[in-house]
């Protein structure tokens, strides 16, 4: 399943159509028998999914709002209505839709409601999710704060591996901000605490580069194999994955092009080479990628290392391969397999570059706080510091630099007083 190819036309399409002035004054009229502006939920609601009540109070300028019809199963006719959640009766929710373009004779299968539910304060809660007042008490969910099935799910996973491993007497297992949206999700919980059902962003996380859907694969399935969580079979295939990967990077780290293919890259508009350049060098210029590297090939003398390059312009020697040659393991390659090639070539500089901080920051967090460690002795420690310190009580250095209101310099004091302690 994880390796189907879908063909054009094969995906399910999405339709867009907007709420209408009718829909906005029916809205109005029955707001006082909605739970939000009722009075029966007193709770904040979700920051990035207000509902349609909201929008059509909040945003009362606004003469409609964008609507999205979403096909929710293969075999299925049901359509999920996306931006209209709302806490209104439902015969009230069937005469609005009927009010939107496209749905005027919809027939509705579920009506949307709206939850309140109490939660535990997640700065209670350590980086593996559990209570730092009961000793093997883990939770998990929206009771931490969280809204979305995602981000439930993610702490499903963080909380039942570390649940286990604590009951066999294992090791927890740790989850990085610099490896995965689930780390940095995590961390934000246990270290900043919540004031709205969270929600997790991309825009959270510092090390987004790094942190690709592609290559999701590659972060965590070695992790997952440590843990025991990861079969044989899954195993096999991702070391064959990453061989071919591997295989196919080297070709174009070890293929170079020289002075002398100048006029042919000038002819696709691309800037002449001075001296010699690898093909893993020349993808990383803004207009070129994998394909037309391997659609121009054919026109360029591309010569791997263990060719002699001949001084002469007619040389009695034998021609050395092409890139042609060259690239043609590389062109039998799976999609998803070029496209890991090509987004290595083209970012490797940006990405380096955020290894490097992602690294510093890593060093941070395995620099461990002893448990128990006392904030408010702490001399030179501001009251702020040490009064949020004292509350969120982090593990290593890296959560505390990250704990909101803790300056720099109370993180380089810290360090200062842990170093003193390991000499002593």
């Amino acid at each position: 399943l994880h390796d189907r190819v879908f063909p054009a036309g094969e995906l399910l399409p999405c339709w867009q159509t907007r709420t209408t002035a009718a829909t906005h004054d029916l809205i109005r009229k029955h707001l006082h028998e909605s739970a939000m502006y009722g009075g029966q939920i007193e709770g904040v609601g979700p920051r990035y999914c207000p509902s349609i009540e909201d929008k059509v109070v909040k945003f009362s300028e606004k003469e409609s709002h964008p609507i999205f019809l979403e096909q929710e199963e293969w075999e299925s006719d049901s359509i999920y209505v996306q931006g209209v959640s709302t806490s209104l009766p439902s015969e009230v929710q069937l005469a609005f839709l009927r009010t939107i373009p496209g749905l005027e004779d919809v027939e509705m299968i579920r009506p949307g409601y709206a939850v309140e539910y109490d939660m535990a304060d997640p700065l209670q809660l350590d980086q593996h999710l559990m209570s730092k007042q009961l000793d093997g008490l883990f939770l998990a969910g929206q009771l931490n704060g969280t809204s979305g099935y995602e981000e439930a799910a993610g702490q499903g996973i963080v909380a039942g591996i570390n649940a286990a491993r604590h009951a066999l007497g294992e090791s927890s297992v740790d989850f990085p901000r610099d490896n995965s949206f689930i780390g940095v999700m995590v961390d934000d919980l246990v270290t900043k605490g919540v004031e709205d059902p969270y929600r997790m962003l991309t825009a959270r996380s510092e090390h987004r580069l790094i942190l690709r859907h592609d290559n999701a694969d590659a972060r965590l399935t070695p992790q997952a194999r440590e843990t025991g969580l990861c079969s044989d079979e899954r195993w096999e295939r991702f070391e064959a994955k990453q061989h071919e990967i591997g295989r196919g990077l080297a070709i174009l780290k070890e293929t170079f092009l020289y002075a002398a293919d100048s006029p042919a890259l000038e002819e696709l508009g691309e800037a002449p080479i001075a001296n010699k350049m690898s093909l893993f060098d020349l993808m990383k210029r803004p207009q070129m990628t994998l394909d037309k590297l391997v659609a121009t090939a054919s026109r360029l003398s591309g010569v791997a290392p263990n060719a002699q390059r001949p001084n002469a312009p007619a040389p009695p020697r034998p021609t050395p391969p092409t890139p042609t040659t060259s690239l043609q393991p590389i062109i039998g390659m799976p999609r998803d397999i070029r496209e890991q090639i090509e987004l290595a070539a083209m970012y490797d500089g940006y990405i380096q570059r955020q290894q490097r901080l992602a690294d510093q920051a890593r060093r941070l967090d395995e620099f461990r706080i002893p448990s128990g460690w006392d904030w408010q002795r702490m001399k030179g420690l501001s009251y702020e510091s040490r009064e949020k310190l004292g509350r969120v009580r982090p593990t290593t250095v890296g959560q505390a630099s990250r704990v909101p209101g803790v300056r720099p310099a109370d993180i380089a004091l810290l360090i200062g007083h842990l170093r003193a302690r390991r000499s002593a």
